[in-house]
């Protein structure tokens, strides 16, 4: 295993305007109305589940739509439009076995430093999108190559989004896990996120990995 920082292709390692690492997040209680949404890298619980993330791109792969389909595999897919384009009737299929379709911005735009206005408009255009092809709203956000600010969140949280979802854990194109922050191992809660082809085969050797070490894929929508 390596550690160090969660690395992706087009997604860069994880940074906020403050400096500050993302949390682990209990899911008791929601963000109240005018509350910035937590930004989480982890989920508090005694469970043995972590939760699998892809961001656009995994719904090009046809192994791995396969194998969600065929596993009923609870992930999470954290979507741009411009990247998805005519593969949201891919999706909407995945939706049925489980899989839970969730911001990613309109453009993929970094959106740390941008005004507000900007900010808002990669955000609640993709919530536009996104609620009127499938009818649900989604709760969960990830920005662009992990990047954010305070004004990031503001506008995520006028845009309907309840947690800023970062990552943990990655798994690189060689299949090796890397960690943003803490002991080098998976802990319960841990949310993994799986970039750059080949999807599917990487997928399949970490499901042998985590069932190995007593872990199952668990539902993100059900945690936050």
């Amino acid at each position: 295993m390596l550690t160090g920082p969660a690395a992706l292709t087009g997604c860069a390692p994880p940074a906020t305007g403050t400096g500050a690492h993302p949390g682990a997040y209990a899911g008791a209680k929601p963000p109240r109305a005018g509350d910035l949404p937590p930004v989480v890298d982890h989920v508090r619980t005694r469970d043995r589940v972590v939760f699998l993330t892809y961001d656009d791109g995994a719904e090009r792969d046809p192994a791995l739509v396969g194998l969600v389909r065929a596993r009923r595999l609870p992930v999470t897919l954290f979507l741009t439009d411009t990247v998805v384009g005519p593969a949201y009737g891919r999706l909407a299929r995945l939706r049925s076995v489980g899989a839970s379709l969730q911001n990613h911005t309109l453009d993929h735009a970094a959106l740390r430093g941008l005004p507000y206005a900007g900010q808002r408009a990669e955000i609640c255009g993709q919530q536009r999108k996104l609620t009127s092809r499938f009818g649900v709203r989604p709760r969960l956000f990830r920005p662009p190559h992990g990047t954010y600010d305070t004004t990031t969140l503001r506008a995520a949280a006028d845009c309907g989004i309840t947690a800023v979802v970062l990552w943990r854990v990655s798994v690189d194109p060689a299949g090796t896990l890397a960690y943003a922050r803490g002991e080098p191992r998976l802990h319960p809660g841990d949310i993994i996120t799986l970039a750059d082809p080949p999807l599917a085969p990487r997928t399949k050797a970490l499901l042998t990995r985590l069932t190995r070490q007593g872990f199952r894929v668990a539902s993100l929508d059900d945690y936050l």
